[in-house]
């Protein structure tokens, strides 16, 4: 499938088209977003995802400074007529040398995730998430279910108001069994990731579906840089081993040829008296081959399974009055097995130095069975509560881009991105049920077939001139929603299109000084089941935003990046798991203030720190009975890093979440928390051994809790209460791993 886009250009006789190509001196492969700056001119430019550039001047030759976080600074002299193929060297991260740049609208936080993933150690894919500022996790439901995310104001489930991707490929599932918009990243492997992106707020042409609070997009190696095998070991019969090595030889990669393959495998009890048996193996290999002068073919296959146990949440009560610990448990029949294998094939051509078309293909077989209990015997009291989520879904997918860079007489750029993509899922005996014993099934709560679609496009126009950097932005999205309900008669299929129109503003007053403004509308579709019953919920909920806000240097070593933000969704819905149903609410209001600073005391030492600010309302409930459950009102990270030249490294950090309303009239309590990590690393050319430490100073915390009306088994009857998981205590792990060609 090829996209077809005709852009007219008028180019400028009193300026000279330097062009060049930036690349790794180890890998040879791309560095996307590298700064080349020409100071004589006052003019600078970033690299796109090949690592090219342009850059516009009035002469054939100049000097150029070269810069990239994480990679030494270099100084070169660039011509018109000669191939500028630079390569830059991996070396220590200096803030001195960030430069803001005009940049287009999806890296605008480019600067503070590169800071990030160069300083900060990550140690899974949930470290990888919470890399983003003022994104919190939590877990409730064993290991192997996605993380909790709170964002910007948002319960967002497990990804209904977050738009998370890998490679391009989407993660969210619509009409998941546990829950909408379900982003499961169980199956990455943190060790591969090379590049995140992130936004907040619905501004953002090329997101679409649960691109509310924002979007997180994860890039993996091409090449790796280094082969490795890791062992890891911990408390709580904790284990872990990893390996990741390169396929071909140096020849192969002189020809444009890479592969590796990469596995792990998993296994912990947790603290839980219930010990987790939690066990994860994943497999990940990538083939991507130069076909030609112009055309690159990517291609990525991936596996993962894990299974579990879970204790699940409990009341408060319970551990109140003694009947359990904080890590006891109620119901011994919890937990799950899921698995998710992953196909990925993307050909990327360069028809020219200024077009550029990308074609991309993904598929995915996932299964997913659930486990869980979280109101004892509040509806049955007799058998028990227990409930059974189950799925099996074959998912589609293309995505297609094409990009164009344009120059005109006035000196001014405009880079077009035209998209068009879709998907088709196919999930069969989607199921919550009535259970005893895990598989006796007691009665059927939904069961059916459901065949969902999306078919969209985007436009995407970076216009840049002078100072000044606009962007516009406009996307439609059509979905489609089929439910062949095995329970009740069935019922007519439901479409329904939406169109989403961006508008962003940025303006760098120079290298040190960069005011934006960003405007756009977002939405989350709804599950398909409720959409097919139609009672009362709207079908695509639509996020109108707006954020102002800077990206400042004050000071050579201090980065920082503040911004005032607005959100209204349309409707706000909530998904009871118990019924399996979704409850409609009224119109919500979101507002805050993020401030990020990241600072480099000396060559070593270096400090982050993101606070975040946020008042969620409903607009349609009297006041007093207006709060949005779990909305997080303050949150902040922070710590400090460090990088010494002879191999140690490591940081210590932090996170804190202030308490919150837990339901509508703030009656019941959600606790916040205060944890402390740290990690100690000795990182040598061959080896590294670490340490890491989890709540350092053993903190007693829940991880994730939520307002649970339940029924003990001697209660006379139910009772509405928090139900929590606990959070990690007091947890050490060693890792030891040989690095090798």
């Amino acid at each position: 499938m090829v996209l077809c886009i005709v852009l007219i250009s008028t180019y400028s006789f009193s300026q000279k088209i330097l062009t060049g190509k930036i690349l790794d001196e180890k890998t040879e492969q791309p560095i996307e977003s590298a700064v080349v700056n020409v100071v004589k001119y006052n003019k600078a430019v970033i690299t796109d995802a090949e690592g090219n550039f342009e850059i516009n001047i009035p002469a054939d030759t100049c000097f150029a400074s070269i810069s990239m976080i994480g990679y030494q600074t270099k100084n070169i002299e660039l011509w018109k007529t000669y191939p500028n193929v630079i390569f830059l060297k991996n070396g220590p991260v200096n803030l001195k040398e960030v430069v803001i740049t005009p940049q287009s609208n999806l890296v605008s936080f480019h600067n503070l995730s590169e800071i990030d993933l160069n300083m900060r150690p990550v140690n899974s894919s949930q470290d990888l998430m919470r890399l983003v500022p003022g994104l919190f996790l939590g877990q409730h439901q064993g290991g192997g279910v996605a993380e909790h995310i709170f964002f910007r104001g948002f319960d967002a489930d497990h990804g209904t108001d977050v738009n998370v991707s890998v490679d391009d490929m989407p993660l969210n599932l619509v009409s998941q069994a546990h829950g909408q918009g379900f982003a499961d990243l169980h199956f990455l492997i943190p060790e591969l990731v090379t590049k995140y992106q992130f936004g907040k707020g619905p501004y953002y042409a090329p997101y679409g579906d649960f691109e509310t609070a924002g979007f997180v997009s994860f890039t993996t190696a091409d090449v790796l840089n280094k082969s490795m095998v890791k062992v890891e070991g911990g408390q709580f019969n904790t284990g872990r081993i990893m390996a990741m090595v390169n396929l071909l030889s140096d020849k192969a990669k002189q020809r444009g040829e890479n592969a590796y393959i990469a596995a792990e495998d998993a296994y912990t009890d947790g603290p839980f008296d219930f010990a987790q048996h939690f066990n994860r193996f994943n497999v990940f290999g990538k083939y991507n081959v130069n076909i030609s002068n112009k055309s690159r073919l990517d291609i990525t296959l991936s596996t993962y399974s894990s299974g579990w146990r879970s204790s699940g949440e409990v009341p408060e009560r319970a551990v109140k009055e003694g009947i359990i610990d904080r890590f006891g448990y109620i119901d011994t029949a919890q937990g799950g097995y899921t698995s998710r294998s992953n196909m990925i094939a993307k050909l990327t051509t360069r028809f020219s130095d200024r077009t550029t078309l990308e074609n991309q293909i993904y598929y995915s077989k996932y299964f997913f069975n659930l486990h869980y209990d979280a109101t004892s015997f509040a509806d049955d009291s007799i058998n028990g509560d227990q409930l059974r989520q189950r799925e099996s879904r074959n998912l589609f997918g293309y995505n297609g881009k094409l990009t164009r860079r344009n120059y005109f007489n006035d000196n001014a750029t405009l880079v077009s991105d035209a998209g068009i993509g879709m998907q088709f899922n196919y999930i069969d005996n989607s199921e919550l049920s009535h259970t005893k014993n895990e598989n006796t099934v007691l009665d059927y709560i939904n069961l059916g077939n459901i065949k969902e679609s999306t078919i969209n496009g985007f436009l995407d126009e970076n216009y840049s001139v002078g100072k000044w950097l606009i962007n516009f932005g406009a996307r439609l999205d059509y979905l489609y929603f089929d439910y062949a309900d095995k329970l009740n008669p069935q019922q007519p299929s439901r479409s329904k299109v939406i169109a989403s129109p961006k508008l962003n503003f940025e303006y760098t007053l120079n290298d040190r000084v960069q005011f934006y403004l960003k405007t756009g509308k977002g939405f989350h579709s709804n599950d398909a089941k409720a959409v097919i019953a139609n009672k009362g919920l709207e079908t695509l909920p639509a996020a109108y935003g707006a954020d102002l806000g800077i990206n400042w240097k004050p000071i050579s070593h201090l980065y920082l990046n503040a911004a005032l933000w607005y959100l209204q969704l349309q409707q706000e819905f909530t998904y009871d798991a118990d019924e399996g149903t979704l409850s409609a609410g009224g119109r919500t209001r979101r507002q805050g203030i993020d401030l990020s600073a990241r600072y480099q005391f000396n060559k070593w030492l270096f400090a982050s720190f993101d606070i975040n600010v946020c008042k969620a309302r409903s607009l349609d409930a009297p006041k007093g009975s207006n709060y949005l459950p779990l909305a997080v009102p303050l949150s902040g990270t922070g710590g400090l890093d460090f990088k010494f030249a002879d191999g140690f490294n490591g940081g210590l950090s932090y996170r804190y979440m202030k308490d919150r309303p837990a339901n509508e009239d703030n009656t019941l309590i959600a606790q916040g928390y205060f944890v402390t990590d740290l990690t100690c690393n000795y990182t040598k050319r061959k080896y590294e051994v670490g340490l890491e430490i989890q709540n350092l100073f053993n903190t007693k915390w829940r991880e994730a809790q939520f307002e649970v009306t339940s029924r003990l088994k001697n209660e006379p009857a139910p009772v509405d209460d928090i139900s929590f998981t606990p959070g990690t205590p007091f947890f050490a792990k060693l890792k030891f791993a040989v690095f090798f060609k």
